[in-house]
């Protein structure tokens, strides 16, 4: 039960609702006093025992007026309880209503000998509330405020009728042998009363434990008292130990019955209350939407023991009905749903409950609410009816179930929305910083292709042969420099879309490397590079293409951080069902505090390590993502005594060879 009301507001209403026809006259009222006070507006429904045993009309009466109450603002709660003007009182002492609205009815003497009035009862147990009593603007002549039948009625029960029968005897036959052992009269008929208590505890139905308390008594009359086994007794005495024998065996099987009418319900609020908390607890562990629905809908059948559709609703459509069966036939419910899903388009349209029990499609199967926080409407839920209506405390835990499946969802959404937005925000910065680097890196190079251009169209006939040369170094050094620059920007661009697919392959990685040192920059003349070949024939299974650009990357960031004639060696070695490849070089290394992030994009640091010495700090991060495709991992190390080395490693292909 939600008790937490808005703190702002001085005055808090309660009205009480009842299946009375003037019932919807006090609720208007209420509702115009919560409005002209600005304050908090609840009403009240104290389920009692008979609430089970009311008539179809006052049932429908008091659901009209429940709606009515939610129409007018109110928060309709619900509590259980024989005892009505406590469970008032106590529910506006813990919930702070300063004002108690009820019926004019309720107040009205109608005997000179009469019991306390529902308003004097109130006022007894809460003081300090202000108690207003609305004149009956009705004229029900008929109208009785409904009772329990299991205490006025008379229903024929085999069980109950046993039960009593066979206690009697045997409270009989334990009189006769405390008769025979001489113990007094008063211990046979505390014998008798605990019969009547033990009926009233393994009896259904009241009738049979008020009956027995009369039985008992012309039982004792009968068997124990003098002229035995007649229904005199000469004692003058004995008719008010009738009378007395009486009023206990009554007054104790009414205890009784109460205790176990509340025991009952004791355990019904219980497991209700365990099932709303065991749904916020297994909710808040919920991993997506379809999760926190299929949650809800087990939750809802455990305290329901109905079946439940649910459709999602994404984009402001219905999506496709999911079913949760309880013991209903799947068939039946599939024919159901095609036939009443233009009730659930209705709620979804009218954002209000609609269809069995309803004025809005009553000939429905299923009750459909709306699963929503305020206009976010994230599903419509349907629960068959069948022929038993939802009572009103059933109805009040299914609306909490709701909103905190609804609270889930949103939390869910949110998530989503804030990591798309960050997701956005990091692109913006890769963005931003790509676009300085370009601004500030392909200057460079772009420059120096023009100027040198520029100078071989103007003044070209006047450079000797050694500075033309160097010239058209100069420029064949940018332009690669630049196409490969390009090549990387779009191999990172498609690997982390996931448009790029791998075409796989068996190659011999032998024949890999030989076509990536092929690719490397002419400026590796000037470098060492040796292979260490193994003299096993090894395939691996990946896109050769690729990894072909993962080995050119990592050759030529060894030459461009290593001086001249410095020496990289490539190796390869098997393990199980892995190829590891390392690119070792002998220059300066790189610093521990920073091996973590060479393989991150655009990272190149003032401290000048990246993939090229005019570089976007592209080549390492797509390394990475390469390798990472094929299921690979890469890692740099320090080598021995100086230098870097980069190990990757790739899926090797099993080839079987049948001679």
């Amino acid at each position: 039960m939600n008790l937490q009301y808005n703190a702002e507001a001085d005055e808090h209403i309660l009205v009480c609702l009842s299946s009375a026809p003037s019932n919807s006259k006090i609720i208007r009222t209420a509702a115009k006093m919560a409005d002209a006070f600005s304050g908090n507006f609840t009403a009240l429904y104290i389920e009692t025992p008979g609430f089970a045993s009311l008539d179809e009309t006052n049932k429908k009466r008091l659901k009209q007026n429940m709606k009515l109450a939610r129409q007018l603002g109110a928060k309709v709660e619900t509590v259980s309880g024989d005892d009505v003007p406590y469970q008032i009182a106590e529910f506006a002492r813990l919930s702070g209503v300063t004002k108690i609205v009820i019926g004019r009815s309720a107040a009205v003497k109608k005997h000179l000998i009469r019991k306390p009035t529902l308003t004097e009862k109130l006022i007894a147990h809460a003081p300090n509330i202000d108690i207003h009593i609305i004149p009956d603007g009705v004229e029900v002549t008929h109208y009785k405020a409904p009772k329990d039948k299991k205490a006025s009625g008379f229903t024929l029960s085999v069980h109950d009728l046993l039960v009593s029968v066979g206690l009697l005897i045997g409270a009989t036959l334990l009189g006769y042998v405390f008769f025979g052992l001489g113990f007094t009269e008063a211990n046979i008929i505390t014998v008798y009363i605990l019969g009547v208590l033990l009926i009233s505890i393994l009896t259904k139905y009241r009738v049979y434990s008020l009956a027995s308390s009369l039985v008992s008594v012309i039982l004792f009359n009968f068997f124990f008292t003098e002229p035995y086994f007649t229904m005199k007794a000469y004692e003058k005495g004995y008719p008010a130990t009738f009378a007395i024998m009486f009023v206990s065996a009554f007054i104790s099987s009414t205890l009784a019955i109460k205790l176990k009418d509340h025991a009952k319900k004791s355990a019904q609020s219980a497991y209700r209350t365990k099932i709303l908390f065991d749904t916020n607890q297994l909710l808040q562990r919920a991993d997506s939407e379809s999760d926190i629905i299929a949650i809800a809908a087990h939750q809802l059948m455990k305290l329901l023991k109905r079946d439940i559709i649910i459709y999602p609703v994404v984009n402001n459509d219905i999506g496709e009905a999911n079913i949760f069966l309880s013991d209903g036939d799947e068939d039946e419910i599939k024919d159901i749903i095609i036939d009443e899903k233009e009730v659930a388009q209705w709620v979804l349209e009218n954002n209000h409950q609609a269809g069995a029990t309803t004025d809005n499609f009553p000939e429905a199967k299923f009750l459909y609410y709306v699963i929503r926080i305020n206009e976010n409407i994230y599903g419509i839920i349907g629960i068959h009816i069948n022929e038993n209506p939802i009572d009103s405390f059933e109805s009040s835990i299914l609306l909490s179930i709701l909103g905190e499946c609804a609270i889930s969802l949103e939390n869910k959404k949110i998530a989503r929305e804030k990591e798309e937005t960050e997701i956005l925000a990091k692109n913006e910065k890769m963005r931003a910083n790509l676009l300085r680097a370009i601004s500030h890196d392909l200057r460079t190079p772009l420059t120096s292709i023009s100027g040198n251009a520029d100078n071989l169209l103007s003044n070209g006939e006047s450079f000797d042969e050694d500075t033309k040369q160097q010239i058209y170094k100069d420029i064949y050094n940018d332009s690669v420099w630049l196409t490969n620059l390009v090549e990387n920007l779009l191999s990172v661009t498609r690997l982390e879309d996931g448009n790029m697919k791998l075409n796989k392959s068996a190659e011999l990685m032998d024949e890999i490397i030989a076509e990536a040192l092929n690719h490397i920059n002419k400026s590796g003349i000037e470098h060492k590079i040796e292979i260490y070949e193994n003299d096993d024939i090894v395939l691996v299974d990946v896109d050769a293409r690729l990894i072909v650009q993962v080995i050119i990357n990592i050759v030529d960031n060894a030459i461009k951080y290593t001086p001249k004639g410095s020496k990289i060696t490539i190796s390869t070695q098997k393990h199980d069902k892995m190829l590891s490849v390392s690119i070792a070089d002998n220059g300066k290394g790189i610093e521990d505090d920073i091996k973590d992030k060479v393989f991150e994009m655009f990272y190149t640091g003032a401290n000048k390590i990246a993939d090229s010495r005019r570089s976007l700090g592209l080549g390492l991060a797509l390394c990475k993502t390469i390798i990472s495709a094929h299921g690979g991992e890469i890692a740099v190390s320090d080598n021995t005594p100086h230098g870097a080395v980069f190990t990757f490693t790739l899926p090797v292909k099993e080839v079987n060879i049948n001679e």
